[in-house]
């Protein structure tokens, strides 16, 4: 796994191609992370399911509690079929922007 930090955003890259392995790896160290906006990076992975994203689900329900961002980048998925609880967006740019846009709803008590 490589993380990128920035601000108050941490971006979390799997680097081994196995999302089972990653979700445990970051669930495990999530003590690590729990005080930042996450992005999970799981742009390398050109056979992602629609399983492979939900099983982010409890992790992003329990990130969102504490008042945080948890944002998926995935490509060649059907973002329509996304469950409505998990931000699944296809770029980093836009994983951060939809960040900031999170921050000030907050900043503002939205």
């Amino acid at each position: 796994m490589e993380i990128d930090q920035n601000n108050q955003t941490m971006i979390l890259k799997d680097v081994k191609g196995d999302v089972t392995s990653f979700l445990m790896k970051v669930t495990h160290e999530y003590k690590t992370f729990k005080n930042h906006n996450l992005i999970m990076d799981l742009l390398d992975h050109n056979d992602l399911t629609m399983d492979d994203i939900k099983s982010f689900l409890y992790l992003s329900k329990k990130h969102k509690k504490v008042k945080k961002s948890f944002v998926i980048v995935a490509a060649n998925i059907d973002y329509n079929d996304t469950p409505k609880k998990l931000t699944v967006v296809p770029t980093l740019v836009e994983a951060n922007d939809i960040i900031d846009m999170e921050e000030i709803e907050r900043d503002l008590g939205i």
